[in-house]
Order: structure tokens, then sequence, then C-alpha cells
């Protein structure tokens, strides 16, 4: 028997998740499409400020293995120090994409983060670093991580 799994963690989460999509339409509303994702994360920031989310840019994220860090991630945004956003500025979507945003919950431990992309229209997907079971939490699937804050071990 398949279980249907619950990706849904708090109602704060999910309205955070709501005001970011929101806010992210208000920002393709007055750009449009055509510019670089950097631009796009700075007017982020502006409208952020504007209605008192407090977030953080480009936060470093190191990669370990065997106890030794082989690369670095950059992480986009991270909102009120609980919801990561990527940003994309490209013509479509992929799973690339996707999993990058994955590696980035598992490795800062966050459970839930953004996908966003400023093509011709907004496009937004939200991935979870773990689901949970609503018949029973405790059984839950989640990608593995290890004791380093901020930090994916690989081995």
């Amino acid at each position: 028997m398949i279980t249907k799994l619950r990706k849904t963690f708090s109602p704060e989460i999910d309205a955070l998740a709501e005001k970011i999509i929101g806010i992210a339409f208000t920002v393709h509303n007055k750009l449009g499409h055509g510019f670089l994702e950097k631009v796009y994360e700075n007017a982020l920031m502006i409208e952020f400020r504007k209605n008192k989310l407090m977030a953080e840019q480009q936060i470093p994220i190191k990669v370990f293995y065997d106890e030794q860090v082989v690369g670095d991630y950059c992480a986009d945004i991270i909102a009120e120090k609980e919801l990561i956003i990527e940003i994309k500025a490209v013509e479509n979507l992929n799973k690339k994409f996707e999993a990058q945003l994955v590696n980035y919950l598992t490795a800062t431990k966050h459970d839930v983060g953004l996908l966003i992309n400023f093509g011709e229209k907004v496009e937004v997907k939200r991935k979870y670093r773990k689901y949970l079971n609503p018949e029973n939490p405790e059984i839950s699937c989640q990608n593995s991580y290890d004791k380093y804050d901020n930090k994916i071990k690989i081995s």
C-alpha cells in the first residue's frame, strides 16, 4: 500500500511561502522578464524590506567529503531563517535546478525551499527536505544530513 505523504510543516511556514510567492509576482509585474538572476534577487530583497521580512542574500554552504571541504554552494536568499529561495531567470525550469535546491535544504537542515523562475511567466516550485506521513508522523522520509551545520557530508 502506498501512503500519501504530507508536504506541509507548519501554517507559519506555509504562510511565509505564500507571502514570498506573492512578492515574486509583484517583482515580475514591475520588472518583467529578461534580466539576470541578481536583478530579481535584489528586487526581492527590496520588497522583503517593504514587507518587513527578514532575509539574507548569498549564504555560503560548505560541502564535506570524508570530513574535508570539497566545495561550496551559495544559497540565493534565506527568508526569516526558515525558507531557502533559489532564483532562476531561464526559459524553463528543469530537474537540475530542483536538485540544487534540495541539496541546499539538506546542507542547511531547512525543511522548505522555493525555486522561483523569473522567465516569461513566474514559475514556482516548493521543495521539501522531509516528507511527513499524515497517518503516522513518526514515519517520514528525509534526506540524510550530518552533524555539521550548513554543510553536506558525502560518504
